[in-house]
């Protein structure tokens, strides 16, 4: 059964959302094979992924694995086939969002049937819909789409200085605002707020 992590921001290096991805490992036996899809971001960024890797392994990962877009998209499958845990890093939501599904892997995620862990950028992308800045460069936020794979609408690094424009956005949707830190934990069956999840909706803060 497919498990959702949603987390609302982690920084790598300080390891400050270790205790939600001990929770994500432990879902799939604590001894995961991971694959992770660096496609937020257009350079290669060597240190952030050899922190990755470091900080997965010792969570207790068996393999680290990444899906680079050169790939062959067989070889996408198999990678993607044989890892318990698939990982969407933070950077840039709507490159992520194209490069899933302009390579056809927005299928792979669809098939696949333990966890996927979402952190930033990557929980926003496997939301129906989600908060973010506006292009123009402005603190506006506003609502885009994303690749469906929940059907609920998500803000990440929440601040409080953000509760006008969530409730002003959340007049016709529900909104979960998730801090660094905090996550989501959801699946079929049931939904999780782990850590100071906030909820807008009717234009209120809960």
């Amino acid at each position: 059964m497919l498990k959702l992590y949603l987390l609302g921001g982690e920084d790598i290096e300080r390891r400050d959302s270790r205790s939600l991805n001990e929770q994500a490992f432990r879902d799939v036996g604590g001894s995961p094979s991971v694959a992770i899809f660096p496609w937020a971001s257009k350079g290669r960024e060597e240190k952030q992924r050899r922190l990755m890797v470091t900080y997965f392994k010792e969570l207790g990962a068996r393999t680290v694995r990444f899906v680079e877009r050169s790939l062959p998209f067989t070889e996408m499958v198999s990678i993607a086939e044989s890892s318990d845990v698939i990982y969407l890093p933070g950077g840039d939501t709507r490159m992520l969002i194209e490069s899933l599904r302009d390579s056809g892997s927005l299928h792979l995620l669809r098939l696949h049937d333990n966890v996927i862990i979402g952190n930033s950028a990557g929980a926003l992308a496997l939301c129906g819909e989600y908060v973010t800045t506006a292009k123009n460069g402005s603190d506006e936020l506003v609502i885009e789409k994303g690749l469906g794979l929940s059907d609920f609408v998500v803000s990440v690094h929440y601040r409080s200085s953000q509760d006008a424009q969530l409730e002003m956005l959340s007049r016709d949707r529900s909104i979960f605002a998730i801090p660094d830190g905090a996550a989501i934990r959801a699946d079929c069956c049931s939904l999780s707020l782990l850590g100071n999840v906030e909820l807008f909706t009717d234009g209120k803060k809960l």
